[in-house]
């Protein structure tokens, strides 16, 4: 990437994996409007249309390829600076479908990248990690915060806190300052937009169904709009770089809802859709995270609240800018 003189000291050229993601498009725009250079390595499981608001601008690269592929990785990483790390097989449903491939792109690749940056002395590595990691909350009443245990309880959230693990321990002084953000459940429009995430299907399902089956409504979780999601690492990008590694949750306390909460802030939406409610006993996951960290030190707090998001997905739904909502392209 090529750097003028005049933007040298206040430009970070930027590796983004995963970039044409469902929160990698939102990133890499955010990020170019932010000054910086950005290279998107990407294999385009699901497209790269979200990539085409910003071919045009000089700033901004692709590199087609998997990211286990360790030649392509190497080329990605040329003259960069600071890694946002988003790429992998991303919910519960896609890894349990194919654990050997979940493994093998979320941590063993990760782990190859790791392993490539600290070669490369490059400067930051920020990593997009989960809540889902705490698996279920110690008490009904309770919270979870970073100093909590993890306990994964699905393949993707065993990826995530293997790498989790690797990346928070390692002592060699070569690494770069290294920052893990547990997001909390995404949801809002993105330009690669996805219906099968939790608040964006419900507002699918009541108002283009008009009938929703709901497994586990009892059950607790974060949500975080996809922007502010994206906006969190941004900020951990401009923030002086920590002598220690970090972790962060990305969220704010008062966005942990149950899925019954969900319902009653769509339906007057979808005044007459039908609720199927199945007790879901295959799934325990269930927990309240506390956002304080994040706050406190970096004044980091979501502009979107999740009934801002179910008006703005509702209103994309009832628009039809996208022709088939259902469409398999719109879920992972």
């Amino acid at each position: 990437m090529r750097r003028s003189v005049l933007l040298l000291l206040t430009t970070v050229n930027v590796l983004v994996t995963g970039g044409a993601g469902y929160l990698g498009c939102c990133l890499v725009r955010l990020l170019l409007e932010s000054g910086h250079h950005v290279r998107v390595l990407d294999s385009l499981l699901h497209g790269g249309e979200p990539l085409l608001g910003f071919w045009h601008k000089p700033q901004f690269e692709f590199v087609f390829g998997d990211i286990r592929d360790l030649p392509t990785l190497r080329a990605s990483l040329d003259q960069i600076d600071s890694v946002v790390h988003l790429a992998a097989i991303v919910g519960d449903p896609a890894c349990a479908r194919d654990p050997i491939h979940a493994r093998e792109v979320n941590l063993d690749a990760s782990l190859a990248l790791l392993q490539e940056c600290c070669k490369r002395q490059i400067e930051k590595f920020v990593f997009a990690s989960t809540c889902s990691n705490y698996g279920r909350m110690p008490g009904a009443e309770e919270y979870v915060d970073e100093q909590s245990p993890l306990s994964p309880l699905s393949v993707y959230a065993e990826t995530k806190v293997a790498f989790e693990e690797a990346l928070l321990t390692g002592n060699d002084n070569s690494r770069p300052a290294v920052t893990s953000l547990r997001l909390a459940t995404l949801y809002g429009v993105s330009p690669r937009m996805r219906f099968d995430l939790t608040v964006n299907e419900f507002t699918f399902d009541m108002l283009c169904k008009g009938h929703l089956v709901v497994f586990g409504e009892q059950f607790w979780r974060p949500y975080i709009h996809v922007r502010d999601a994206a906006r969190a690492f941004c900020e951990i990008l401009q923030a002086p770089a920590s002598q220690e590694p970090e972790v962060y949750n990305v969220g704010a306390t008062d966005q942990n809802f149950r899925k019954s909460d969900l319902i009653e802030f769509i339906r007057p939406y979808a005044p007459n859709a039908t609720i199927d409610v199945v007790r879901k006993a295959g799934d325990l996951r269930d927990y309240r995270v506390c956002f304080d960290k994040i706050a406190k030190r970096l004044g980091f707090r979501p502009a979107y609240s999740v009934q801002q998001g179910i008006a703005e997905v509702a209103k994309l739904v009832r628009s039809r800018v996208i022709e088939n909502p259902a469409g398999s392209r719109f879920r992972n």
